[in-house]
Order: structure tokens, then C-alpha cells, then sequence
């Protein structure tokens, strides 16, 4: 899928999760409920790393950019390291190691793992790397219009806000995790969502995706998951933007006013 319906599909699901953490009793604080729909409608896009056309590889001009290129490399060593007979021949990256699950927990891991250590300016830096993504993706036209500094600056301030905001007593720092110390550990959660979302969507495509590997399944370690081949759509299709892009509006905003207990 292109990046709009990515960033889309991973708010939906967060708030997806939201409600269904207040249908069990324990309803997310507000600000948990913002932050983390944003978090995972930019963790949504962070899979495409492998990919040095993808609407991550321009969120932060240079740097993003090389990183996409060193990730691509890295992924396409990986999968000819370990590719199996059944494999098929590659000649990139980009589907590959970025877009299974043990990527996806390893990710949301280390995020967590960098708050816990890295104090405040770490979950800043998680928060506003999140945020630009967050707008690449939802707010794609406009990033585009604009300039990237303005972007960036958009990213920081939101991120410097909403994290006083989750700072206050009750708001939610502390969600999941209230032992001293362990302030901002949930930020991995809505990683780890946003790119098994990705992963997902991407299955829904004529490509597939290889989201269990290193699990093999017969002759290949790469198996590409998805439904069977008249159900899949080419990314950018009128199904992702005529039909899944107003499905995942409508069940990200069902999914918020179910969390908020507006119903």
C-alpha cells in the first residue's frame, strides 16, 4: 500500500486498541490514546526503509535517505544469506527483513528499551521522529507543499507538547508500566503495531509480504503471505483509495469514540 493508507490503517488500529482497552475496563488516558495513534500511523510507514522511493526515505532529507539505501542493502544481504531453494531470485531488498514480525518486535524493543535508558530527550527523539512520519503520512499533500524544515519543526513542537502533557500525573507517561523508572516503556507497543500493520496491508497486495520469516514454510524462508491471488490489489489501486482509505477513516473514528466513551 502507498503511504496515506499505511499511516491510516496504523491510527485505526491503535485506536482500535483503545477501544477495545475500554470495552475491557481499562480505558486509555486521553493523551495515551492521541499519542499513540500518531506513533503507529508513523511507525506505519517505517517498514518501507528497504525502499529508497518510499515516503520515509524523503521525511528527513539526507539522512533518511542514506538510511534507506544502507537498510536495503542490509536486508538484501540478509535475505541471500538466508533464502531457501524455493526462494526466488532478488535483485533488492525492499520486502524483505524490514517487513516480518521479528523485525517489527525488534524495533518497538529497542524503542523501548531507548526510553527506558535514555530518559527524556530519548522519548523526545522517538516522539518526534514518529510525528514526522505521522505527517508524511496523513497529511501527505501538505507535507509536500510545504518545506521539510517546516515539517521538522511541526514534528518537534508536537512532540515537546504532548510529551508535558503525558508528563502530568494521570495523563499517561506511566501507562502499563507504573514501577519507578519505567516511565514511557509502552512507546514500544504502538511500533511494533504500526509495522505489523504495514506488514499487513502490504500482504493485501499482489506482491505479498514475508511477515513470518525466519519461519519456513516448505521450500522458502521467504514465503510471501497474503490472500489468494484474485483478492489482492496493486498498490495505489482505486480499492486502497476508494474503499480501504474511507474504511480506515471510518473505523479509526469509531474506534476513537468507542475509546473515549462518546459511545
Amino acid at each position: 500500500m502507498m503511504g496515506p493508507a499505511h499511516s491510516l490503517s496504523g491510527a485505526a488500529a491503535w485506536l482500535g486498541v483503545g477501544a477495545a482497552a475500554a470495552a475491557a475496563g481499562h480505558s486509555m488516558p486521553w493523551p495515551v490514546l492521541v499519542v499513540g495513534a500518531l506513533i503507529t500511523a508513523g511507525a506505519a510507514l517505517a517498514p518501507d526503509l528497504d525502499h529508497k522511493a518510499a515516503t520515509i526515505s524523503r521525511a528527513f532529507g539526507p539522512v533518511s535517505k542514506r538510511l534507506c539505501e544502507i537498510v536495503d542493502k542490509l536486508s538484501y544481504a540478509v535475505y541471500k544469506s538466508t533464502k531457501k531453494p524455493g526462494d526466488p531470485r532478488r535483485s533488492g531488498g525492499h520486502r524483505t527483513l524490514t517487513h516480518t514480525w521479528l523485525w517489527a518486535v525488534a524495533i518497538g524493543a529497542g524503542a523501548s528499551g531507548l526510553a527506558l535508558v535514555g530518559g527524556r530527550w530519548a522519548v523526545l527523539f522517538i516522539l518526534f521522529v514518529h510525528l514526522v512520519l505521522a505527517v508524511e503520512g496523513l497529511l501527505w499533500k501538505a507535507a509536500r507543499m510545504s518545506s521539510d524544515i517546516l515539517v521538522w519543526l511541526l514534528g518537534a513542537t508536537s512532540a515537546w507538547n504532548l510529551a508535558g502533557i503525558l508528563d502530568q500525573p494521570g495523563n499517561g507517561s506511566d501507562w502499563l508500566f507504573n514501577a519507578p523508572g519505567q516511565e514511557y516503556l509502552w512507546l514500544g507497543l504502538p511500533i511494533v503495531l504500526g509495522a505489523l500493520v504495514h506488514d499487513i496491508g502490504d500482504a493485501l497486495t499482489v506482491s505479498g509480504c514475508p511477515i513470518l520469516w525466519p519461519i519456513p514454510l516448505g521450500r522458502k524462508r521467504w514465503y510471501a503471505l497474503g490472500p489468494p491471488k484474485p483478492m489482492r490489489f496493486r498498490a495505489g489501486s482505486w480499492v486502497e483509495l476508494k474503499v480501504l482509505t474511507p474504511v480506515f477513516m471510518i473505523l479509526g473514528a469509531v474506534g476513537a469514540a468507542s475509546a473515549l466513551g462518546v459511545f
